[in-house]
């Protein structure tokens, strides 16, 4: 398997995700969690992928010059891209309601963009999915952040959640994406390295 084959390599998880940390252990990989407090700020003429790359950088640098040589530093983010605006975390339940209120009833994207770091290189990958919701009532979404507080989703809302159950109705794409890690494209480009 390939904990085994990634045995000469430390891998550092930069993510307080408790869903990130869990696609790992559930891919049976051993890594060690590292944070570091990074103000997540992009330049305001960034589109779509290119802010969860910039992003997903910006983290993997704050590291520059800690990394030893078979230490592979893994930084991500993840951002709703609908309407050509991107929809971060929610600062608060109004703004919550507003996200997923433009949400409901409409298609959107949802990218992921994953940056691996050595002491000598860096590799960005990405991936994007389509989400449709079904319409939801004010009603519901106001049930739906009073009981799960989505505060740290981007986007306001988990697909693993209860309005991921009720709302989806259709998703084209990684669904692993959407919980923030693209698992499968994450797994690959770790089996290229042994």
């Amino acid at each position: 398997m390939l904990r085994e084959k990634l045995k000469k390599y430390n891998l550092i998880l930069a993510s307080g995700s408790p869903r990130r940390q869990q696609f790992f252990k559930d891919l049976d990989l051993d890594f060690e969690i590292r944070l570091k407090d990074i103000e997540e700020l992009y330049p305001s003429a960034l589109q779509a992928v290119e802010i969860t790359n910039f992003l997903a950088e910006l983290k993997a640098n704050a590291f520059h010059g800690e990394l030893k040589p078979n230490d592979i530093l893994i930084t991500s983010d993840t951002i709703v891209w609908h309407q050509n605006k991107a929809l971060g975390k929610p600062k608060h339940a109004e703004d919550a309601f507003i996200m997923i209120k433009s949400l409901s009833n409409t298609t959107h994207e949802v990218i992921t963009s994953v940056c691996f770091k050595t002491d000598k290189h860096l590799t960005l990958l990405h991936d994007i999915t389509k989400v449709t919701f079904n319409t939801i009532s004010d009603e519901d979404i106001l049930y739906y952040i009073k009981k799960h507080q989505p505060y740290d989703k981007a986007g306001a809302y988990g697909i693993q959640e209860w309005l991921g159950f009720m709302a989806v109705a259709k998703v084209e794409g990684s669904y692993t994406n959407v919980m923030g890690l693209p698992t499968a494209k994450v797994y690959e480009y770790l089996s290229t390295l042994v």
